[in-house]
């Protein structure tokens, strides 16, 4: 691996003479570009303002933070060159045309995990990027398994690119000497099977049976391991990274409680790019039902569970799911969690 090699010339050899590729790179540049001037605009902190205060709410209702607004106005500007068609924001209620002749429709969440930036945690920008569609209202309702490019930034200690253009994952890191991404790992991959794992712990209560099921045998130390770590960083991004890096596996489940019900994270610009990289990294990524690269838009902010990360923790959330007559058989005497057997 070349560690010197930098993402436009990264992108020179992915499009090659390809428009639509061309298109793809364009972008990813566009928003790289953005992630710089945020991640220095956050590095400022409190000496830029107050970046943490309210300023509002959002169409999916949502409270928008200053710097939300400030992100978005960062990666609209850096986009408004670049041949994208549609623009879908977390900030905006619709999906907005940019150039008529695009050949790409973006999804983007500018800045993730915006109520931690007061905590000086990580926080970052997640976008999804899928071919134009000859009917656009159809463009952000196809299946995550149609994007050409998913990427997050997150501005932490240093502040990484993740990128897939569907041929594996890389992160590039920023260089602040010349304010540019370089490639710091090729070919990432996820261990298959990890002892770590992130949820609020303070949800348990509304979970419904199958998650609470697997977060008692993590607790427990199923079939005579050790209990696992729990590490919730509550910033999609961080515990997303954590898992690229080490492994594990991030639930953000549908719950009991009021507006819940089909989970709390956005579809097109949270869960299909997360779930894209993850597979590309030799992940899973399920709603507990079904794949989620498999599931198809109805609105431009639907939400979703999501639960991903380590492949083999995946499979094991799914077949709880699935599984009807496991967890019956987990409640039966002889087989309950503390019973003389285990599933």
């Amino acid at each position: 691996m070349d560690q010197c090699l930098t993402l436009d010339q990264h992108i020179e050899r992915y499009a090659h003479a390809d428009p639509l590729r061309a298109a793809v790179g364009a972008a990813v540049r566009a928003i790289a570009a953005a992630s710089i001037d945020i991640a220095e605009l956050i590095a400022h902190g409190d000496l830029a303002g107050r970046l943490g205060r309210a300023c509002g709410r959002n169409a999916d209702g949502d409270v928008q933070k200053a710097l939300d607004l400030e992100a978005d106005a960062l990666v609209r500007k850096a986009l408004a060159s670049v041949p994208v068609a549609l623009l879908l924001s977390e900030e905006s209620p619709v999906p907005e045309s940019i150039d008529g002749r695009g050949l790409i429709a973006v999804a983007v969440d500018p800045l993730d995990g915006s109520s931690n930036i007061d905590a000086n945690m990580c926080v970052g920008t997640i976008f999804s990027i899928l071919p134009m569609t000859a009917d656009p209202a159809l463009a952000f309702l196809q299946p995550g398994s149609g994007q050409l490019a998913a990427g997050f930034v997150i501005y932490g200690p240093q502040t990484s690119l993740v990128l897939t253009l569907g041929d594996g994952v890389r992160i590039f890191t920023r260089d602040p000497r010349d304010r540019t991404f370089k490639l710091a790992r090729s070919g990432v991959r996820i261990p298959s099977r990890s002892h770590e794992f992130a949820i609020n712990a303070s949800n348990q209560r509304h979970w419904d049976p199958p998650i609470r099921a697997y977060i008692e045998d993590c607790l427990a130390g199923a079939d005579g391991e050790a209990a696992a770590n729990m590490r919730w960083i509550g910033s999609l991004v961080a515990d997303a990274y954590r898992i690229l890096s080490r492994g594990g596996i991030f639930l953000y489940p549908a719950d009991g409680r009021k507006g819940y019900a089909d989970g709390r994270l956005r579809l097109l610009y949270e869960a299909h790019p997360m779930a894209f990289i993850v597979e590309q990294a030799g992940g899973g990524a399920t709603t507990g039902a079904a794949r989620i690269l498999d599931v198809a838009a109805r609105d431009p902010h639907q939400r979703v569970p999501l639960i991903m990360g380590s492949i083999e923790n995946v499979r094991t959330v799914e077949r709880l799911h699935l599984d009807t007559l496991i967890l019956a058989e987990r409640n039966a005497p002889l087989f309950a969690t503390r019973g003389f057997f285990r599933i």
